[in-house]
This record gives structure tokens, C-alpha cells and sequence, in this order.
């Protein structure tokens, strides 16, 4: 047999239940002196001696002794009597090893059953600490789980009623801006029905100058003053160059008579033999009329009834020879912006 083998039959050995030829062939093979085979044999044998004290020990009848040792032999046998078997070529299984190593019997402490109990004790309180900080984590838990689902609710309580005021406060601001639509609106209305009336007032009063029924002459100050409340005139303001930085300018056009005013201020007084001439330019530049400013005037207002420039960009005012040019040929004193 292999050592493989014989090594696989050392836990049976030990139990004794290997047969004859094995059992030779095995103690042959101790015999030999395999150290790996003595050891493993030892152990088995020291497990093979606490098998007897798993089981419950229970105690016998009285009479199975007497029933076991009469159905053995008829006649008593003397318990000094040893029988002596000469044909015997081995021992039991296991006792001719027990001769060359005889088995450590386990030694059972008095205290052992004390120390069993005092350690099932100690894992029943671990596991019950264990079990009772599980179940306090998880009421924890829970009551942590129930306040925040408690907080969660009464925030979406507090944001739907965020949202109703919001609601309210946009249909309030709709209705608001509505409103003050209409107003708007109302006020554009009753600006352009004054600006009518203002208008159709003017009128009145220019027809009446004329047929006589009434004394009042209105002078060309009085004509610019209204026509600054009339709406939609058109307004051109000019500013002073570098030779009259003191000066500017201010212009209307009034599309109905078609008549433009002029009024400007801080010009320097006209040299003899000058004139101030003023242009619409477009593509170029149109007299539109001349003026002069006297010693000690500071301000003038030029009164022309012109043909329709209303496509002019650009308004200036230059010095020239008396009587004026057709075209420009000194610097601008007042100038508008394109």
C-alpha cells in the first residue's frame, strides 16, 4: 500500500475499525518508523478518547450483567480466571499502538462546565447588547426619519401658501398694470384732444384778427411762445463753434402755416456790411433768411415762411456780406447736430 493510503486509514486505525490485513500492513508501516503517521495517529487517538463523552451516560439495569455473562457461558466463569489465547498474532486494533504510544486521556476540569456557562452567558449579553443597540439605532432612527418627514410637510405647507400669495399678488400686479394701461392710455387721449383744442383755439384766434373783431396784435414773441405748446413741431436746438461759444440757437417748424422761427442768443453783434444768414442743408445748403444783431442786443427772433426742408439734417449760422449768399463762404457761428 501506498503512504497515502496507509496515511487515509490511521483515523480508522485509531477507532479500530480496520480490518486484520490492514491492520498488519498499517502497524507494519509504524513499525518503519514514519514520523507524519505517529503524530496523526496520536491526535486521532486523543479525539477517538473524548468520543465516549458525548454521549448521555445512562445507567444500566441490574440484571443485564447477570443476562450478558450467562448467555455468554453456561457456567460461571471465575473473575481471577485470565484466559490465554496462544494463537493470537496481534493485538485489538489500537491497543498494540497503545502499548508504543499510549493515548493522553483528556483531562476534564471540574471548572470546565463553569467556564462553558460563564461563556454562553457572555454571548448571550453580547448578543442581546448587540440586539438592544440595533433596536435603539433603529428606533432613533425611525423618530429622526418621522421629524424630518414632519418638517418636510410643514415646508411644503409654507411653500404652497408662498405660491397662493404669489398668486394673488401677480393677479393683483396684472390688474394694476392694467389699469395703469388705461390710464395711460386715457392720458394720451386727453393730451391730443388739448393739443386739438390748442389748435382749433389759434385758429379761432388767428380768424378773428382778421375780420377785426378783435383789437388784440399778437407780435412774433407770442406766436413762438404758442407754438412751443403745440405738440409734433418740430425742434432743432444749435450750439455755439469755437468763434461764438457763448452763442446758441434754437429753431420750430410748424408744417401748417409752413412757418419756421428762429430765436438765438449771446451772438456777437454784425460787423458793418455783414448780415447773419440762415441755412438748411441737405445735400447742400439753403438760405432760409438773414438777420442782425445790433450793438447791445443779446437776443433775436427771425420769423420765415419757407417751403417744406423737412428732409434737412443739419441747421447753421454764418456771418456774411450784406444782403447774404446763395452759399456759405464764412465759418458757422451756430451750428445743429446731424
Amino acid at each position: 500500500m501506498k503512504h497515502e493510503e496507509l496515511e487515509e486509514s490511521v483515523p480508522l486505525y485509531a477507532a479500530g475499525a480496520l480490518d486484520r490485513v490492514e491492520r498488519q500492513a498499517l502497524e507494519a508501516h509504524l513499525l518503519s518508523g514514519c514520523a507524519s503517521c505517529h503524530s496523526t495517529l496520536k491526535d486521532y487517538q486523543a479525539i477517538a478518547a473524548l468520543l465516549p463523552l458525548a454521549l448521555s451516560p445512562s445507567k444500566p439495569p441490574r440484571s443485564l450483567k447477570a443476562k450478558i455473562m450467562a448467555e455468554r457461558s453456561p457456567e460461571p466463569i471465575p473473575a481471577q480466571s485470565v484466559p490465554n489465547d496462544p494463537a493470537r498474532s496481534s493485538l485489538d486494533p489500537g491497543d498494540w499502538m497503545d502499548h508504543l504510544f499510549p493515548p493522553e486521556a483528556p483531562v476534564q476540569s471540574p471548572a470546565l462546565p463553569w467556564a462553558l456557562g460563564i461563556g454562553l452567558f457572555l454571548v448571550v449579553a453580547v448578543g442581546g447588547y448587540f440586539v438592544w443597540d440595533i433596536w435603539t439605532q433603529r428606533s432613533s432612527d425611525t423618530e429622526k426619519i418621522q421629524q424630518l418627514e414632519a418638517a418636510v410637510q410643514e415646508k411644503s405647507t409654507k411653500l404652497a401658501g408662498v405660491d397662493r400669495e404669489i398668486g394673488d399678488q401677480t393677479t393683483a400686479l396684472a390688474e394694476l398694470r392694467k389699469e395703469l394701461q388705461q390710464r395711460t392710455n386715457d392720458a394720451a387721449e386727453a393730451k391730443e384732444q388739448l393739443a386739438q383744442q390748442q389748435i382749433e383755439l389759434e385758429v379761432t384766434r388767428e380768424q378773428l384778427s382778421q375780420r377785426g373783431n378783435a383789437r388784440t396784435v399778437e407780435t412774433p414773441q407770442d406766436e413762438f411762445a404758442t407754438l412751443l405748446r403745440i405738440p409734433n413741431v418740430k425742434a432743432i436746438s444749435l450750439t455755439g463753434s469755437d468763434i461764438a461759444k457763448q452763442a446758441t440757437g434754437f429753431l420750430l417748424y410748424d408744417s401748417r402755416t409752413p412757418k419756421v422761427w428762429f430765436y438765438s442768443v449771446n451772438l456777437p453783434e454784425c460787423p458793418p456790411g455783414t448780415t447773419y444768414q440762415l441755412w438748411a442743408i441737405q445735400d447742400k445748403p439753403v438760405s432760409i433768411g438773414t438777420f442782425r444783431v445790433e450793438t447791445g442786443e443779446t437776443a433775436h427772433l427771425l420769423v420765415k415762411k419757407v417751403l417744406n426742408f423737412t428732409l434737412a439734417k443739419t441747421f447753421g449760422v454764418s456771418l456774411e456780406p450784406s444782403g447774404g449768399r446763395s452759399q456759405p463762404t464764412e465759418p458757422m457761428y451756430l451750428l445743429s447736430r446731424s
